[in-house]
């Protein structure tokens, strides 16, 4: 397979410019996508764009990440329904540089490499672009009809909040970088989200009219849960590719609860496995879909590929000691074992406050597991709180020191999923 049927099988492309396969069969084509540096991480909406991009470099093409210091200071209206704040530059400066860090783990920038990957930065040629010089190289060349007509443009044109001038000149903005990316770098390509299509097609516009060249452009679905939920959102918010923001266990057990129906998409979209191998997959676990082998490779395959072997192994390890001894006491735990979980969240609380005599629903609210009385004491109620694998019958229980794990811990559980160790200090 090409790169185009490669990705058009594991559900990669939506819309697609004529002459693209053409292009990309043709020559080593260098193409690019822009990342926003909202925070100083990425979350796991954006490793669809990064396995965009080592796709297209294991097929032999260069890829260009480009991080958006300039667009960052304004706000792409695309998918939003209401105006965004605005970073200053030196967040933005740090967010840049967390971002930059992250894709130099996935894209192979070996100077020697033909198809070596780049990093630029479009704060780089709009940062002596006047105003003036803007409207008059770029703004002439594009109809206000013409931006009129994008869907982003029109959905908040309809809206109640309307749109500022700031971020109705965006598409322009990000139409300009493909127009300097292709005369400066020969960027022929740019690829992205869906909802970046209009943005994208601005370029290619801007590319002809301004200077007559070849431009091409396809973009990704933008993933949606099959349960309605937004994809890359947990209890605790999003799911992210930094490793102290998003644990790698925590990391783990977000694609390892993936539904059979989502598994048998994220497989194809966020791993690197064969289709022989894929195809086998699938068959193994529609014949016993309980043992969730599905899951457990998908896990498998997108944490190694974010956090490498070591995570994936303590990862791993952490899932066993919580959920397939479920049988077992938790006093059967050693301290190494308590100590040693990795990604867990970990708390201390103080002894004394233990030893006055606390009641549960306080204890989870002021060790922070709940972020309130009530909520914890409604979670209690429902049974959905668990004390050193026991589950809490009543709201009435006191948290004493005979109930410590070792004299020293208490293994709470909340949820299904979310574990917390206490340690009395």
């Amino acid at each position: 397979m090409n790169l185009i049927e490669e990705l058009r099988w594991r559900g990669l492309i939506q819309d697609i410019m004529p002459g693209t396969e053409d292009q990309l069969k043709k020559e080593m084509t260098s193409a690019y996508i822009g990342f926003d540096p909202t925070a100083d991480s990425l979350h796991i909406g954006s490793l669809v764009p990064i396995l965009l991009l080592v796709h297209l470099q294991k097929a032999g093409h260069k890829p260009y990440a480009l991080v958006g210091g300039a667009t960052g200071m304004v706000g792409d209206p695309s998918g939003k329904s209401e105006e965004r704040n605005l970073l200053s530059e030196e967040v933005l400066q740090k967010n840049q540089e967390g971002v930059k860090k992250q894709l130099m783990q996935y894209l192979d920038f070996n100077p020697e490499l033909k198809n070596a990957a780049e990093m630029v930065n479009n704060y780089d040629w709009f940062k002596d672009f006047t105003f003036l010089d803007f409207i008059r190289d770029v703004g002439k060349h594009i109809t206000v009809n013409y931006m009129m007509s994008k869907d982003s443009v029109k959905k908040r044109l309809e809206g109640e909040t309307g749109m500022s001038f700031t971020e109705f000149t965006y598409q322009l903005v990000q139409g300009y970088d493909y127009y300097w990316l292709n005369k400066n770098k020969n960027c022929k390509l740019q690829m992205g989200g869906s909802d970046q299509w209009g943005n994208i097609v601005t370029g290619t516009e801007l590319i002809r009219r301004k200077s007559g060249g070849e431009a091409f452009a396809f973009t990704c679905p933008l993933i949606i849960k099959a349960d309605g939920g937004k994809f890359g959102k947990t209890e605790t918010g999003n799911v992210w590719l930094d490793p102290i923001r998003t644990t790698p266990y925590q990391f783990y057990q977000f694609w390892l609860n993936a539904s059979d129906v989502d598994g048998e998409k994220w497989i194809k979209i966020f791993t690197f496995l064969a289709q022989s191998e894929i195809n086998l997959l699938l068959a193994e676990h529609k014949e016993d879909a309980a043992k969730r082998i599905l899951q457990k490779k998908l896990a498998e395959e997108v944490t190694k590929f974010v956090h490498g072997d070591e995570a994936l192994a303590e990862a791993i390890a952490t899932t066993e000691k919580l959920f397939l001894n479920q049988s077992a006491s938790a006093e059967s735990l050693s301290v190494e074992d308590l100590e040693g979980m990795e990604g867990i969240i970990k708390i201390d609380y103080p002894k004394e406050k233990i030893e006055a005599g606390i009641d549960v629903v306080s204890f989870l609210s002021e060790a922070t597991i709940f972020p309130s009385k009530g909520e914890a004491r409604k979670t209690v109620q429902g049974g959905g709180v668990s004390i050193n694998r026991k589950k809490v019958e009543s709201i009435d229980l006191k948290i004493e020191l005979s109930l410590l794990l070792h004299n020293q811990y208490l293994l709470v559980q909340k949820g299904k999923k979310n574990y917390y160790l206490v340690k009395i200090i």
